[in-house]
């Protein structure tokens, strides 16, 4: 079982991992989708969805979302309110780290970026195969 400590440790964890999923409601109706972008940026960890998709329209509706990622056994559930932050440093800082946005996110596409962290947020840490070995990890 790895040891996960704070937020610098679910980043690290999400990057180690690869791909993880965003999970929000729409409606009733749960949908999960794949992600890879996230990145530490002040102390807070940040996501990204493209303002044109309906996964946005589902994070203003019940902003309630939940990240879930796993590497080998060990699962990591991220979960919280999520909030849009249109701070134009964040997202320089985004554009630098990962410079394939501006391949997206541009004045010719006319395509927007959301960079959200989750307020209020809680994390686990899981076993796959004792479950028993469940963990709250401490932000």
């Amino acid at each position: 079982m790895i040891e996960i400590r704070g937020i610098e440790g679910i980043s690290k964890f999400l990057g180690e991992a690869g791909s993880f999923f965003l999970a929000t409601a729409d409606g009733d109706q749960p949908k999960t989708r794949p992600m890879g972008f996230q990145m530490l940026y002040n102390g807070k960890l940040y996501f990204g969805v493209g303002k044109h998709k309906r996964v946005y329209a589902q994070m203003l509706k019940n902003p309630k979302v939940e990240i879930c990622a796993f590497k080998g056994s060990d699962i990591v559930r991220y979960y919280g309110r999520a909030v849009v932050d249109d701070d134009p440093g964040l997202f320089e800082a985004a554009r630098k780290a990962f410079p394939f946005l501006d391949q997206i996110y541009n004045e010719k596409t006319g395509l927007k970026i959301a960079l959200f962290s989750l307020e209020d947020a809680k994390a686990e840490r899981i076993d796959m195969i004792d479950y028993s070995k469940k963990k709250e990890i401490e932000l």
